[in-house]
């Protein structure tokens, strides 16, 4: 009986280990960053005149939409998709329009105290599907942190910084809804997926 369980716990750590491996690799190889971080053009892309931009450089160069907040913030929207496990993933990239250092502000966390304890983030953003008449938050992960961005650095004059909010999906027939950010303006968002 001791040694059946021996053998049960030392796979359950193999697996753990292989997953924490696996999950370090994904968040390594994730990247993130400003502007600093994008790779030059290859030789050979540009030798021969370029190519046709692809998916992700048109997302990033037409957002969906821009919100305007306090301080010179300005929040540009890239893309808002749907995935098979009932879940719309906003993304986009916050950045210091302005012409002083600006610490993105604590409101943007919502008024949630289980929101706030986990640090600033973008907690208090939802989705508003008018058709079915409801609201969205942003979902959080089992210890109450939320799926967004969070711990955002004090941000310098033209900076940028990615970020993402994770809500439940609305019905599919539910495309068109507002998305809202404490202190930023409200903008429609087509949601694609």
């Amino acid at each position: 009986m001791s040694v059946r369980f021996a053998t049960k716990a030392r796979r359950g750590m193999v697996a753990l280990t292989v997953a924490i491996g696996l999950v370090t690799g994904v968040v390594g190889c994730g990247g993130g960053g400003g502007d600093d971080d994008k790779p030059e053009a290859s030789p050979s892309a540009s030798s021969d005149g370029g190519s046709e931009p692809g998916t992700q450089e048109n997302k990033s160069e037409t957002p969906l939409a821009e919100l305007k907040g306090p301080d010179g913030l300005l929040l540009s929207i890239t893309s808002a998709e749907r995935d098979s496990g009932g879940f719309v993933t906003v993304s986009g990239a916050m950045k210091n329009d302005g012409e002083k250092t600006v610490n993105v502000p604590a409101q943007l966390s919502g008024n949630e105290t289980e929101i706030i304890r986990n640090g600033s983030s973008l907690g208090g953003a939802s989705l508003v599907d008018s058709k079915s008449k409801k609201r969205y938050y942003v979902l959080r992960d089992t210890d109450g942190r939320p799926l967004t961005t969070t711990n955002f650095p004090a941000m310098k004059p033209g900076e940028s910084v990615p970020v993402f909010m994770q809500f439940p999906a609305p019905p599919a027939d539910s495309t068109d809804v507002t998305f809202q950010l404490p202190m930023f303006s409200a903008t429609a968002v087509t949601i694609s997926g």
